[in-house]
């Protein structure tokens, strides 16, 4: 089955003051924290603030291991929550968290979470560089459904729950969900059943129509982009990620890997983070 039957019904004195400054040094060298010493090797200015961005049925924590490594090197990172209500919305709301950080940023979306930096970026002179971690990429007029289905290999749409709930505005609108028993096999394989289990409980859905939303910007058309291609990914075919990470000219990493990659695999998506942030430093 794929995506499609699930959605054709839904459409950030001197003497004195040098001995006195010798005596102040001491007392700053004993009480200075140990984190404090690490932004003085790391300053955080000379560094861009990493935002992350993530993608459905997840949430900000699925990047944990990753923030926590880039914490670690000196890097200023934030995690916004993506609402995962509509392409042009999101992206919306991204741009204006966006206005919040200062200076350079390196902008990470995960899953569909890459459609919604490909727009909010695009025009915004602070954002650097674009990473994707088995992401979409889509060029205008291009949804995630769309490039999801372009390759075989997604086996995302039997896995799916669909809820109906309340627009706004009226009428309904649909919720996707994965379901539990198929969570672990179908997003995060090569994760312990320990971990995506709470995963499962805690996913946010995603609305169909989101998915099916066609990208107004390319943002990666200006911005220079990284990409790490999941090859176990059973979301977003690795076809498919190959397919637009070369349109896109963007230097590629394949990791033998789920679609979960940020929780699986933490220190490979740091790497490729911070690859990228270096063309801010130059």
């Amino acid at each position: 089955m794929n995506l499609k039957t699930v959605f054709r019904s839904t459409r950030t004195s001197v003497a004195v003051l040098a001995s006195a400054a010798g005596v102040a040094a001491f007392t700053l060298a004993v009480t200075t924290p140990a984190g404090a010493a690490q932004a003085e090797h790391h300053p955080a200015s000379q560094k861009p603030t990493i935002v992350l961005v993530h993608g459905a049925f997840a949430d900000s924590s699925s990047w944990n291991g990753v923030i926590e490594r880039l914490r670690h090197d000196g890097y200023p990172v934030v995690a916004p929550a993506n609402p995962l209500r509509g392409l042009a919305s999101d992206a919306d709301y991204l741009g204006s968290f966006l206005e919040s950080v200062h200076g350079p940023v390196v902008l990470v979306g995960h899953s569909y979470g890459g459609a919604v930096i490909t727009q909010a970026a695009a025009g915004d002179p602070d954002v650097k560089a674009l990473v994707y971690i088995a992401a979409f990429a889509p060029q205008v007029g291009e949804s995630a459904l769309e490039l999801s289905n372009k390759f075989p290999g997604s086996t995302l749409g039997a896995t799916l729950n669909s809820v109906s709930f309340p627009l706004s505005g009226g009428g309904t609108g649909t919720d996707l969900y994965i379901k539990a028993d198929k969570f672990h096999d179908q997003f995060a394989a090569d994760v312990p059943t320990s971990v995506t289990d709470l995963m499962a409980a805690t996913q946010r859905p995603v609305t169909a129509s989101a998915l099916d939303e066609k990208a107004t910007e390319a943002a990666w058309k200006t911005i220079p982009s990284w990409d790490l291609i999941t090859t176990q990914d059973k979301n977003i075919p690795p076809a498919s990620q190959r397919f637009m990470a070369q349109r896109a000219h963007a230097h590629a990493v394949e990791v033998n890997a789920s679609h979960a990659v940020a929780v699986s695999r933490p220190a490979a998506v740091t790497r490729l983070i911070e690859q990228a942030s270096h063309v801010t430093t130059r």
